[in-house]
């Protein structure tokens, strides 16, 4: 099975699904099969269960990195919602600081609104912005939702905010200088700060 828990740059990472709803080009789960200390980050057959992510949890010794966890493996966590929020639930309750890495589609995937619960569990959340428009978005990432995914992002991450998440955007540098400029703006004008990161291989 699948590292659940994993860690990267002295960081605790948590691995919850495979299942994403885009192909973004540069997603870097096309360059191998795990991150960091993670010996792989590929599900057999299935997501694991609140059950099996909290085993995981209980098993995994924190002393040497502190009460903080990011959601972010091979998949979408949103993907795997139920078992996301019992698991944020769980960890809140125990004293952690929680980071979501997110494509902000989780409205989409799960066909209801969900800012506010995750908003309420989670600390700060990270939405992959990564391209200025829809059309470049689209182009881009891959969207299962198509054309309203762009669109859903913006709704999302805006409404994390307004719920008290400390919201972020992020870019990955592999896009022009120009749209990277375009992006920034697009996130100021939603009052939320943008971070360029690396492409790493």
């Amino acid at each position: 099975m699948a590292d659940i828990v994993y860690t990267y740059e002295n960081k605790v990472y948590l691995n919850i699904t495979n299942a994403c709803p885009c192909r973004c080009k540069f997603c870097i789960r096309n360059n191998g099969d795990s991150v960091g200390e993670a010996k792989t980050l590929w599900f057999d057959k299935h997501s694991p269960s609140f059950e099996e992510i909290k085993e995981a949890l209980d098993a995994f010794d924190f002393s040497i990195y502190g009460k903080s966890v990011i959601f972010c493996g091979y998949g979408e966590p949103t993907c795997n919602y139920d078992a996301l929020i019992k698991t944020a639930r769980y960890l809140k309750d125990r004293g952690f600081t929680l980071r979501l890495n997110t494509n902000g589609l989780s409205d989409l995937i799960n066909k209801r609104a969900t800012a506010q619960e995750i908003s309420s569990l989670i600390d700060t959340v990270s939405v992959s912005l990564n391209a200025p428009t829809a059309e470049k978005y689209n182009e881009l990432c891959s969207p299962a939702f198509g054309e309203e995914s762009f669109a859903a992002i913006l709704k999302f991450a805006s409404e994390c905010k307004s719920f008290g998440a400390n919201v972020k955007m992020t870019v990955v540098d592999v896009i022009s200088e120009e749209d990277i400029e375009a992006c920034r703006e697009l996130a100021d004008s939603l009052s939320i700060p943008l971070r360029v990161r690396t492409y790493s291989a």
